[in-house]
């Protein structure tokens, strides 16, 4: 099999041909956190890599994407067994659901001039 082959068959050997993760609950900024580590040949690769790097700080969905070279919605995938396992715990990110006081921003903006 050629290199650029691998490259499209990977991703579906990884998730066991899924397409979806058990849970729609990851967002792009959710943040996952390891909570125990995989015992020896019950995960693949990419789940002990992704164990390894959430055991000493938490990262986002998108940053595990990134580190592990793989798409989205692979990530999410193996996310979801992780959770299910549980392997992992998530956050969501804090959102604001209030906007910002205009006397806030006001002095924002006035410190901002000040200093220039």
């Amino acid at each position: 099999m050629k290199r650029h082959e691998r490259a499209l068959v990977r991703p579906h050997v990884v998730t066991g041909g899924r397409a979806r993760p058990s849970r729609n609950t990851f967002e792009m900024d959710t943040q996952i956190y390891a909570v125990r580590q995989a015992s020896p040949g019950t995960a693949g690769p990419e789940m002990r890599r992704t164990l390894g790097l959430c055991r000493d700080r938490p990262l986002s969905v998108a940053e595990l994407s990134a580190n592990l070279a793989l798409p989205m919605s692979v990530t999410k995938v193996l996310l979801g067994d992780l959770l299910d396992s549980g392997h992992i715990v998530t956050r969501s990110a804090q959102r604001d659901l209030e906007a910002p006081r205009m006397e806030l921003l006001q002095g924002v903006l006035d410190g901002l001039r000040a200093s220039l």
